[in-house]
């Protein structure tokens, strides 16, 4: 538990809370003279503010391995982010005798490793710190980036080749990626560059270094000389590396989009999910089922998210074809917006029942279930999902009358149902346990009913477990017999409306049938 009261009013301390769902990351920011020189980052936290500006905090942030920052000494970029890190932390150096470091420091779990050369041309560089005693858990370049269009930008990215090895590393190979620190660092620059002038963005993954197995990612400055050495953006970029926390969220492989990947980009900053390697649409049709394979190998990645519309849908079915053959799955961004929430652990049982149960069908998760996963895993219960089921058929009637009210219906409940492939509803309902997946289905079975009473005559024969549908139907034929032709008579009388031929009235019930339809249910009651 720390307490800060701010005594001076030249010392101003802001609270900033990283607004996500389900997210409890906070931000101190430190100002002396409205100046900031000072940010600590907390998360899993909670802050009670009280009165006279004071506000408590307690932390359970979750501890990091160690962690190499390489600094280049040909890339301005790096000296700037290097000279800023130096000045705002007490980095003690280090006495390490490695032909490829120029200089060394260390502070807590972080590492500076300075080395001649540029970073794209770093193949073996993990093993050969290693050899020195200075192995990590992670690998971050602190680089420069270049684009044409000269775009004030920060940016984060795995590193590899999809074919030719145009500047550095080996062709089709692709470097261990970072998805989780990749996703901190990201989410840090988008916080500490709000209201300035860059742009942050994640990149498609490209460029050497490709042979490194130790997880790495690129964090760059960008995209001219006048940035590059520009201090506002070091700091912003040393403090969003000196705050990385890393998660544990579900990882996916990215394909589809510009370089940038904004749909990407945006689905990460929205959800719990990071992102390994991804692809742009330009490389989709180079890469194949071994280039795939790596991706999701050396990206410790749990699925598949396709940018749909930036493809063809023949680029897709092959995409498809390849990662499901790789035993991985391929997860539209509703369904990744759906799991938004809950365990990742829990979203496979889930995924993995319901495509038992309906393989050509997609599962849609109620807030409701998202609340009683969340419950249980605070109480540290792993929850197995249990299965209940309706009349398809009772379903079917219904939702042809007015699928809006299943829709609220099934949305207010704490369950997850699926869908057909074709968009309508599975007679299938999930929930946490048997007495709610029972009782959803009993409570589904009667708003069915009650949809069909608005427009049927209802009657159940319990002993033969028959639910009957009774309706008058306009009978053409019985229109024809009394001298009337098809044409708006026939449009008039199905209305319910009386027409006139031959000086003679027809009337609605003179041209009216009574049909029945039947429908297999069991034990409901029927008023």
């Amino acid at each position: 538990m720390v307490n800060v009261v701010c005594f001076s009013h030249k010392v101003q301390l802001y609270v900033v809370k990283l607004i996500r769902p389900n997210v409890g990351i906070f931000f101190i920011l430190v100002y002396v003279n409205d100046i900031l020189i000072y940010i600590y980052v907390i998360s899993n936290v909670n802050i009670i503010f009280l009165a006279g500006g004071v506000f408590s905090i307690a932390s359970n942030q979750t501890t990091i391995g160690k962690i190499n920052i390489i600094i280049s000494k040909e890339d301005p970029a790096s000296q700037n982010i290097k000279n800023i890190l130096l000045e705002i932390r007490d980095w003690a150096p280090m006495d390490i005798d490695c032909p490829a470091v120029i200089a060394a420091f260390e502070f807590k779990a972080f590492r500076m490793v300075e080395i001649e050369g540029m970073h794209i041309y770093q193949d073996g560089l993990d093993i050969q710190l290693a050899e020195y005693g200075l192995d990590s858990d992670i690998i971050l370049f602190a680089s420069r980036h270049r684009s044409k269009d000269g775009r004030q930008i920060l940016t984060v990215h795995p590193t590899g080749n999809t074919k030719e090895a145009k500047l550095g590393g080996n062709p089709m190979e692709l470097a261990s990626a970072a998805p989780q620190t990749m996703r901190s660092i990201y989410m840090n620059l988008k916080i500490l560059s709000k209201n300035e002038d860059f742009e942050v963005s994640i990149e498609s993954t490209h460029h050497g270094p490709s042979d490194l197995k130790t997880p790495s990612l690129f964090v760059e400055i960008g995209s001219s000389e006048k940035e590059w050495v520009d201090k506002l953006a070091g700091r912003i970029v040393s403090n969003a590396i000196l705050m990385l926390d890393i998660g544990d969220v579900p990882v996916a492989i990215g394909f589809g989009g510009n370089h940038y990947a904004p749909r990407q980009t945006k689905l990460m900053e929205d959800t719990d999910i990071a992102f390994g390697h991804i692809f742009p649409t330009y490389k989709l049709d180079e890469l194949d089922k071994e280039i795939i394979g790596q991706a999701f190998e050396r990206s410790c990645a749990d699925f598949a998210y396709l940018d749909r519309k930036s493809m063809s849908a023949k680029q897709r079915n092959r995409l498809t074809f390849i990662i499901e053959e790789l035993g991985y799955e391929v997860l539209r961004e509703r369904d990744i917006r759906e799991m938004d929430g809950v365990p990742w652990e829990l979203c496979k049982e889930l995924r993995r029942r319901m495509n038992d149960l309906c393989p050509s069908g997609r599962a849609r998760i109620t807030e409701g279930i998202k609340c009683e996963f969340k419950n249980a895993c605070q109480k540290c219960v792993c929850p197995k999902v249990k299965v209940a089921t309706i009349s398809p058929d009772l379903l079917q009637e219904a939702e042809k009358l007015d699928r809006s009210r299943l829709e609220a219906f099934l949305a207010a409940r704490s369950i997850a149902y699926l869908e057909h492939k074709n968009g309508k509803f599975s007679h299938i309902l999930i929930g946490i346990d048997d007495d709610c997946a029972r009782l959803v289905a009993d409570e589904l079975t009667n708003e069915c009913i009650n949809i069909l009473k608005a427009h049927y005559d209802i009657r159940y024969d319990r002993d033969e477990g028959m639910l009957y549908l009774i309706a008058d139907k306009f009978s053409p034929e019985l229109a024809r017999n009394l001298g009337i032709t098809s044409g708006p008579m026939f449009g008039a009388l199905a209305r319910g409306e009386t027409v006139t031929i031959d000086n003679r009235t027809i009337s609605p019930e003179m041209v009216y049938e009574a049909t029945k339809k039947s429908i297999k249910v069991h034990n409901i009651l029927v008023d």
